[in-house]
Formats: structure tokens, C-alpha cells, sequence
């Protein structure tokens, strides 16, 4: 003989709740980028529920980081995106870049890992190169940063003077320097080699002395010219 459930012991099935009720449960960390991303899009396409057209989206852009370089005008071209959906995919990357580079700063840079750490956190995942400036105080706590230089894949160059001028705007007593390679390999150029022991040289003079350069690479590897033996 067949019976009824009992009304005081409901069936229940986890995997039937979504990912907006589990994101309140359980944290937004347990979900994952298929579902994080439905939730940002809110609905799904004409046939297609928001997790399938998620799932869809990170496979055919090669996941967050392929969808996050696309910008508006690239999301809005993806299928099943318009343009409410891209503009709010588009604000959600934003967001996450801003919150990286609203990070505190450490109280002190005491090794090249610090440098690198602060400068990932703001240049890890552009595809261009920026050469950035970071003053600092006698205790080697940060006074002022500012972006030097931009250019395209394959670099930008700067002059001592450039450098300078931003340190002595800033106070510094001392100075960092950093960049990034977006090709993913942190070594240094021989042009990152010599204009840097130009920029030591000149800090010499002025009495800045230029503490270290450190590139970073989107992977978060990274190499230190002080570490490598290049600024003495």
C-alpha cells in the first residue's frame, strides 16, 4: 500500500534551491562562476534559462577572465547579451577592479612580495603595459602613488625627469617602481634594465634613491630587480 509523505517530513532536495537562495545561505563563495554570473544577467534568453545562457557565455569567452576583457561594446556583441545585460556584466567587472584597488596599502613596503602584491592587485589584468610610481616616506610607508606611463602590448617608456617630478610632487624620500607585462612573463627587457639603473643614477643625485622595480604578470609571479641583483 502506497502512502502520502507526512506533512511534518517535506521532501526536500538542495540541488533544486537556486543559486540566489544558496548565495544567502551559504555566502556568495560557494557559487560558482556560472552561477555568479547568472545572477548578475538576472533572466535568460528565449528558450535558454539565465544558467544556461551563463554556462554558455564563460565557455564561449574562455571564462571570467576572457569575459571581463571585453568591455560593453564587446559583451553587448555576445549572444544572448543586449544591452542592459552587457552594461550590468560590464559594471559588475568594474566593480571587482575597484574593490582590488581600494585595498589598504601595507603599513610599510618591507619586501619586493608587498610591491608586487599592491601592484597586481591594480595592473594584474590589463592588456596593455603602465609603469607606476610609488613615493614613499622615511619608513617606507606609501605617500603617493601615480601612473607614469601607458602603452600598448608591448610597453611605454619614461624619462629620469618623468620619475622625478612625481616623486618630488609627492614628498617621497624614497621611491618604488613598477609595472606590469601583460604577455604573462614578469623577466625584465633590457630596456627595463637599462632605464631603470638610468633612474637610480639620477635618484643618486637628487637624493631619491629608487629602492626597487618590480613587474608584475597577470598569473601573480613576479620579478624584482633588487631581488635579481640589478639596483644595488
Amino acid at each position: 500500500m502506497d502512502l502520502a509523505p507526512s506533512p511534518l517530513t517535506p521532501s526536500f532536495d538542495p540541488a533544486s534551491t537556486g543559486p540566489r537562495e544558496r548565495a544567502l545561505e551559504g555566502g556568495v563563495g560557494a557559487l560558482s562562476d556560472a552561477e555568479l554570473l547568472a545572477m548578475v544577467l538576472g533572466t535568460g534568453g528565449v528558450g535558454a534559462p539565465v544558467s544556461v545562457v551563463a554556462s554558455r557565455l564563460l565557455a564561449s569567452t574562455g571564462g571570467l577572465a576572457g569575459l571581463a576583457n571585453l568591455g560593453p561594446g564587446g559583451l553587448e556583441a555576445l549572444p544572448g547579451l543586449g544591452p542592459a545585460k552587457a552594461a550590468r556584466v560590464a559594471a559588475a567587472v568594474e566593480l571587482g577592479r575597484r574593490s582590488r584597488r581600494a585595498e589598504p596599502s601595507p603599513r610599510a613596503f618591507r619586501s619586493s612580495a608587498d610591491v608586487a602584491a599592491w601592484l597586481t592587485a591594480r595592473l594584474g589584468d590589463l592588456e596593455h603595459e603602465e609603469l607606476w610610481m610609488l613615493g614613499l616616506d622615511g619608513r617606507n610607508r606609501l605617500r603617493g602613488a601615480r601612473r607614469l606611463g601607458q602603452g600598448g602590448a608591448h610597453g611605454c617608456a619614461i624619462t629620469p625627469r618623468d620619475v622625478f617630478r612625481a616623486a618630488l610632487a609627492e614628498g617621497a624620500t624614497a621611491l618604488l617602481l613598477g609595472h606590469n607585462h601583460p604577455s604573462g612573463v614578469p623577466r625584465p627587457s633590457e630596456e627595463d634594465i637599462r632605464s631603470t639603473s638610468h633612474i637610480r643614477e639620477a635618484g643618486e643625485l637628487v637624493g631619491v634613491p629608487l629602492l626597487d622595480h618590480v613587474i608584475v604578470a597577470p598569473d601573480g609571479r613576479f620579478a624584482s630587480l633588487l631581488d635579481l641583483g640589478l639596483i644595488r
